[in-house]
């Protein structure tokens, strides 16, 4: 009789898998089981979504599932989408739309890409239509010697590229070869972009920027890294330039600053104000 009962619930739980498994694809359903409001219950959630041409394009597991009418509630979620670069979602508990094949994550959620970078947040929303995760709540992301936090955020699920929102604080490593490194960090009020792929990240808003004794405020700033090395290798700021550097300070409208040569290039009416110690010890200031 236990054998009896056992196979009559492996029965039933691959009739489960498979009724979740055509009907999240668009397979056409019997009419009834769609309408159904019962809940359906069951431990262990194991789900695979394939491409036209048959190849794994990504896959769902969870200890528990809840599943009434278009929803799915999972805890414990692990998730994996396949392509170029691969990744890897994980959180603790979330809700999967069998028709869309979208999915609400909540508490713990993490992105980690094929290359080691990592998103964290409290909650996501995973659009698989359109290949971006967005969320409002407070952001890290971490990836190839840049750290940047902020409230909000829009990236497609591999890290090659990511908005945050605002209030945003980025740390830049620019000597990752030493032991100490060199970091230069980067606030702004408005939002901040980023090309992974193409080096390049821009900021919005209320920029500012501290590499060691030195501070540049702007409207706008951009940055280029080398891909290879992670350094900064450009850096261009625009509209409402200020950069102090102990009791000097600059102005302008735009300024370039080249890694290669170590030069700080002002256009558009720069102005320099220079503090100049004289032998009584009293400051003096020129223009």
């Amino acid at each position: 009789m236990a054998k009896n009962h056992c196979a009559v619930h492996m029965r039933i739980f691959r009739v489960i898998v498979v009724f979740l498994f055509f009907s999240f694809i668009g397979l056409p359903i019997h009419a009834e089981e769609a309408k159904s409001s019962s809940p359906q219950q069951f431990e262990g959630f194991d789900l695979v979504g394939y491409g036209e041409n048959g190849t794994k394009k990504w896959d769902v597991k969870g200890d528990t599932a809840d599943i009434l009418g278009s929803t799915i509630q999972l805890t414990n979620i692990v998730a994996n989408a396949y392509g170029e670069e691969d990744m890897n979602i994980t959180a603790r508990t979330g809700t999967l739309d069998k028709a869309s094949g979208n999915m609400h994550l909540e508490q713990d959620v993490i992105i980690t890409s094929e290359t080691g970078g990592q998103l964290i947040t409290d909650s996501l929303d995973w659009q698989k239509d359109k290949d971006l995760v967005t969320t409002n709540d407070d952001v890290l992301i971490s990836k190839e010697g840049m750290t940047a936090t902020g409230t909000g955020a829009v990236a497609h699920p591999n890290l090659s590229s990511a908005q945050l929102n605002e209030h945003v604080t980025v740390n830049v490593n620019t000597d990752p070869n030493s032991a100490a490194g060199r970091m230069i960090t980067i606030t702004s009020d408005g939002s901040m972009e980023v090309e992974y792929e193409k080096g390049q990240a821009v900021f919005n808003k209320n920029v500012v920027a501290i590499d060691g004794d030195r501070k540049l405020t702007a409207d706008k700033m951009t940055i280029y890294i080398d891909t290879t090395t992670n350094q900064i290798k450009e850096m261009v700021c625009t509209g409402h330039v200020t950069v102090i550097q102990g009791e000097n300070t600059a102005h302008s409208e735009q300024a370039t600053y080249k890694a290669a040569t170590k030069t700080l290039i002002l256009s558009g009416r720069p102005k320099l104000v220079l503090y100049i110690q004289q032998e009584n010890g009293k400051g003096l200031l020129g223009k």
